[in-house]
């Protein structure tokens, strides 16, 4: 058994089928007797996973910001609830629960979370899998955007060995429950480069100007 954190919208007024995604997700959580952490929330996406998660058998941690808490609204009966006082105190809450992390549709939050916890494991902070669940094609203009990153250089090819995007709930568990955790070994400076590595080995180094005041150097007068 392990506990699995799950971010996701709390937005009302999204697609059900988000809704329904997150109900089946929660389901499955709570039927492989794993534990279930997430933002605390009793709407949308969270409080559906949550519900239903809870309903499975899972014992359920919500991590909410205070100043959310009537946004929010934490639902009844959930096994535990933590109020912190910031966001970066939550984040850190849900992280240090968890053993392992699934993103469901969502906003900004929810990209902040998914970036931070991705992030954190391309260089290797942590160990713990990661996957994408999209049925609905959510995520796919973001996909494609994250491969142009590769393809330009702005990101190294790795970052897609350490997250596993997927449309199919009982995938996206069984990837969690038997992914390999091996920590990233950053690639060499020969490799990525360094910021002190400009202009690159072997480039002309850029030519010198006129001095100040002219060619003939003498300042103006």
């Amino acid at each position: 058994m392990s506990t699995i954190c799950l971010y996701g919208s709390a937005s009302g007024g999204i697609d059900p089928a988000h809704v329904e995604l997150a109900t089946r997700v929660g389901r499955i959580i709570g039927e492989r007797g794993h534990d279930f952490v997430y933002g605390g929330g009793g709407t949308s996406v969270m409080g559906a996973a949550e519900a239903a998660a809870r309903a499975a058998g899972a014992r359920t941690t919500g991590v909410i910001p205070r100043a959310l808490l009537e946004l929010e609204l934490p639902p009844e009966g959930i096994s535990e609830l933590l109020v912190t006082d910031e966001m970066r105190e939550r984040k850190a809450l849900m992280d240090a629960r968890a053993d392992a992390f699934v993103v469901l549709p969502g906003g900004l939050g929810t990209l902040e979370e998914l970036f931070e916890i991705w992030v954190a494991r391309t260089i290797g902070l942590h160990t713990k899998p990661l996957a994408v669940l999209d049925a609905q094609g959510h995520y796919a203009g973001l996909r494609t955007w994250l491969e142009q990153l590769v393809d330009k250089g702005f990101a190294r090819p790795l970052i897609f060995d350490v997250i596993h995007w997927t449309d199919d709930p009982e995938d996206a568990i069984d990837f969690l429950e038997s992914a390999p955790r091996e920590r990233v070994t950053l690639p060499s400076s020969e490799i990525v480069g360094t910021f002190v590595d400009f202009p690159p080995r072997g480039a002309p180094a850029p030519s010198a100007g006129p001095p100040a005041g002219g060619a003939d150097g003498e300042a103006a007068s």
